[in-house]
Formats: structure tokens, sequence, C-alpha cells
């Protein structure tokens, strides 16, 4: 298995200056349209104080910036840079999986990864950077590419470029569908991210992506459950997926990471699987 120890999450470097609060909470009510009022009555701060807040006239208290983050449903790395807008340290801590604090967390989710065995997993960020596999992964991506290695380490890119995984993706417009619905996703709960708002750019600068696509579409609700249907000379592997992540995260990097569980969706996908696993193993 592919273990996360020794593994280092990239974080932006710190720097020395931050938008202004007023800057990032017009941008984030605008995300939520909420007017000032709204976000006023759902904190209970006066209109007029909120207002001198997002003019710089008045400074908000630690408590009132927490009340505002919790109102406007701010992830934790943004709650930690509204913070320091505010002149405030950050509340949340950002600390390498390696970190001994997070010691028991990176055992858990390397037993996550053994016990997905004989089938795939992944631990990806936010942004969808495969972080690590279990060998199962390994093998079957080895199958489905032939022996050729993967292009992205991104697993939007990898699903996009017809140059990379797609070709193997039998209903890759479904698969497609979906990956974009979870972009959208974020977008909803991070309307600020500009790195998501790229990554939907370069999406969608490959060839075939329908357009209707870049915006979401409301009141038409995904299937709970997507078939991933693959080519391999085996024959076709049909599997489905589930993500688990951390409740209640404290640490910002715990709070961005997910673990993607694939489970075969039929039994000739299972006693591949299965072979793999006793003829196929590779060494991570």
């Amino acid at each position: 298995m592919a273990s996360l120890e020794g593994f280092v999450i990239a974080t932006p470097q710190a720097t020395a200056s931050h938008p202004p609060i007023g800057a990032l909470l017009r941008e984030w009510r605008a995300a939520r349209r909420l007017s000032q009022l709204d976000l006023a009555l759902e904190t209970g701060i006066s209109t007029r104080h909120l207002s001198c807040v997002e003019t710089g006239k008045a400074r908000a208290s630690r408590d009132t910036v927490s009340r505002l983050a919790d109102a406007l449903g701010m992830p934790l790395r943004e709650r930690n840079a509204l913070l320091r807008a505010a002149g405030f340290s950050a509340m949340h801590p950002e600390r390498s999986l390696t970190a001994p604090a997070l010691d028991r967390v990176r055992q858990a989710v390397d037993l996550i990864l053994a016990h997905q065995e004989p089938y795939p997993a992944f631990v990806v960020s936010r942004h969808w950077d495969v972080l690590a596999t279990n060998k199962a992964a390994i093998r079957l991506n080895q199958v489905l590419m032939k022996g050729r290695a993967l292009r992205h380490n991104n697993l939007l890119h990898q699903i996009f470029d017809p140059d990379d995984f797609r070709p193997v993706i039998v209903n890759w417009h479904e698969v497609a569908a979906r990956f974009i619905r979870h972009l959208h996703d974020d977008l909803t709960a991070n309307p600020t991210d500009r790195r998501t708002h790229q990554l939907l750019d370069e999406i969608f600068a490959y060839p075939d992506v329908p357009a209707r696509w870049r915006d979401r579409e409301l009141g038409d609700e995904p299937s709970p459950i997507v078939t991933f249907t693959f080519h391999s000379d085996m024959g076709e592997l049909r599997f489905f997926e589930t993500f688990t992540t951390f409740a209640a995260p404290y640490d910002v990097t715990l709070d961005e990471i997910r673990i993607d569980c694939t489970f075969p969706a039929d039994d000739f996908t299972a006693a591949v699987c299965a072979d793999l696993a006793v003829n196929g193993d590779t060494e991570a």
C-alpha cells in the first residue's frame, strides 16, 4: 500500500498582507446572496456595526468574526483568512499528515486504504489531487492503462484528458457529468475558491465537454449511485464509489481531504480484483 507516512500536503505560503476584512465579507455575502441586513439578522449584529466593519470604520471582535464565519458557512481555511484579515491569529491549525499530532488520524487513513483491498482506494485533496493510493488502485491502473503511466496526478484531469485515463471509461459522459457536479458542489460550499474556479476552466478546455455543464442544473438531481464502467482486456469492469471525510474536523488539513473507496458493482469485477491481488501484485 502507498502509505501516507512521509507524505506532506502542500500548503500556500503565508504572506505578509491579507485582504481587508470588508472585501472578504462583501465577497462572501455576494456569493451567499445575503444583504448586510440578512447577515446582521443572522448573527445578531447591528446593520450599522456590520457596515462599519466592512468599510473599515470599526473593528470586529474575535467573537464577531467567528459568528460571521458561522453564518456564511465558511470552511476552516477561509475562517482563518477572515480572522487574519480582522487582525487576529488563525483559530484552526494546518498540519501535515506526518505531524505527530495527527499520528492517529494518519494510522486511520492507512487502515482504510489497507482494508479496502483488493478494491481500489484513493486519498484526494479538496482540489482532487491524488495524495495516496492503495496497491489495488495501482494494480487496476496498470491493467486498464496497459502499463502506461497516467499523465496527471489530478483525478479530474485524468478523467477529462483524452490522452490520459478518459479513453478506458466506457460511460465517460455519465462519469464526467458526475465529477462536474462534484465541482459545482465544491463551489457551493466555497464559492470564493479560485483554484476550483480555475479547475472548472481547465476541464472545459478539453474536447467534447458540453458547455451546458458549466452552469449547475438546479432540480436535476443525479442518481445516488453512478457505476463506473472500464474497458479492459479481461472484459468490462464496473465499480461504484463512496467518499469518506472526517466529522467536525478542527484541523484545516483534515477538513480538506477525502478518501475515495471503490467497490465492485458485479461478481465478475470482484473476481478480477481478487485475482489481481494474488497474481498481479506490484510494489507501491
